[in-house]
């Protein structure tokens, strides 16, 4: 295991108390683990991507936010934040179907 995943599971198990209890939509953790969300993104804390908190603050308000983050979660990204593009979902490793796109979306927008 390399020492960012490391890292990235030592954040996610110090974090995750704090994030459940400020989320108001459920986390669909079983999505959140097979896309392979937290080795990128963190609840509350900028990592190799934003943390969840700040893409709902930077897309807040937003009519066309939705759509533009569950195209990107399922197809990829360029790059909106420090130098890493957002892979699809074939590079992260499994499909992610449009209601399971629209499922994440929600849940970090609700951040």
């Amino acid at each position: 295991m390399s020492i960012i995943r490391a890292a990235a599971l030592c954040v996610i198990a110090l974090t995750a108390g704090m994030a459940a209890a400020q989320t108001t939509v459920p986390e669909p953790t079983e999505l959140v683990n097979a896309q392979h969300c937290m080795f990128c993104h963190t609840p509350d804390m900028t990592f190799l991507g934003p943390s969840f908190h700040e893409i709902a603050e930077r897309y807040r308000g937003d009519p066309r936010a939705a759509a533009e983050l569950e195209r990107k979660l399922r197809v990829g990204g360029r790059v909106h934040w420090g130098d890493t593009p957002m892979p699809s979902a074939i590079d992260r490793g499994v499909p992610l179907s449009a209601d399971d796109a629209h499922r994440l979306v929600q849940w970090v927008l609700s951040q």
